[in-house]
């Protein structure tokens, strides 16, 4: 992709824990590098095709004077946000804040803090098998929209599946989103299992019933391996209740551990069925 560099806005502001950085004030510098996509604009010649940088230094200001920050670390993620939720057609961008003044006592150059933050695709697999389920799962698919900085973007029909492992219960039904996001992995994971929590979820038996089964099963092309989150989610490749779901809304995504798209993993487990 492209890159939009907008290099040391300087501003007097008033950010700090000590009393006296929020009184006398201090310099700062802050960059942006800002991943985009600049052909059309380039071949067109057209400032609509692109994004603004004068507009997005405005943007920088009117947070940097919003209020007085603690901590630079909050400064830089309220920027961060701003630009990624108002200018579309950045998808990612770098930012580094520096505080040249910094009260530490040593002589220094300065003192920065640098995050990358971008839009994140997530796909989220939904189930029911208890009371209405296709209200379940459709007040499901409300709630996710609810999430802050999360948007759905794709959603699949519901099917119905016999239930996997525990047989002794009744058919599910099963669907799958995708959403577009700013919240990381674990964010994601905490606002899913609220979700769950809320709508009644009760976790007595492993693969028992459930009014709403909600689990991330791609997170971009990110792996991740900790003790409550595993992603991709794991043996998805035998489970046709997210296959079948998940091929009709991104049949060519290619799974980043089995390097195989979602319509050769689904079109493998019918064989084998078969």
């Amino acid at each position: 992709m492209d890159k939009i560099y907008i290099r040391d806005l300087e501003f007097i502001g008033y950010h700090g824990v000590f009393e006296e950085e929020k009184k006398l004030g201090q310099k700062f510098f802050v960059s942006l590098e800002l991943i985009t996509n600049l052909r059309e604009a380039g071949l067109n010649d057209n400032i609509t095709k692109t994004t603004h940088y004068g507009e997005v230094s405005e943007s920088v200001k009117k947070i940097f004077f919003q209020k007085k920050y603690d901590l630079i670390e909050t400064l830089a993620e309220d920027i961060a946000r701003e630009i990624l939720l108002n200018y579309p057609l950045i998808s990612e961008l770098k930012l580094e804040i520096r505080k040249p003044w910094a009260p530490v006592g040593i002589p220094l150059k300065d003192v920065s803090v640098e995050i990358t933050r971008k839009w994140n695709e997530v796909y989220i697999s939904l189930g029911s098998n208890i009371g209405n389920k296709k209200e379940n799962l459709e007040k499901a698919i409300k709630e996710v929209a609810n999430i802050i900085d999360t948007f759905i973007i794709k959603e699949s029909k519901i099917i119905e599946t016999e239930p996997f492992g525990y047989k002794e219960q009744d058919d599910f039904l099963n669907s799958c989103i995708g959403v577009k996001t700013l919240l990381a992995p674990r964010e994601i994971l905490k606002e899913l299992l609220a979700i769950e929590i809320r709508m009644g979820r009760e976790r007595k038996i492993k693969w028992g019933p459930r009014i709403i089964d909600l689990d991330i099963i791609f997170y971009g092309k990110e792996v991740i391996e900790e003790e409550d989150l595993i992603v991709p989610h794991p043996y998805m490749e035998y489970r046709e209740f997210v296959l079948k779901p998940l091929e009709e809304i991104i049949p060519n995504f290619v799974h980043p551990l089995l390097s195989k798209r979602i319509s050769t993993l689904r079109k493998e487990l019918e064989n084998e069925k078969n």
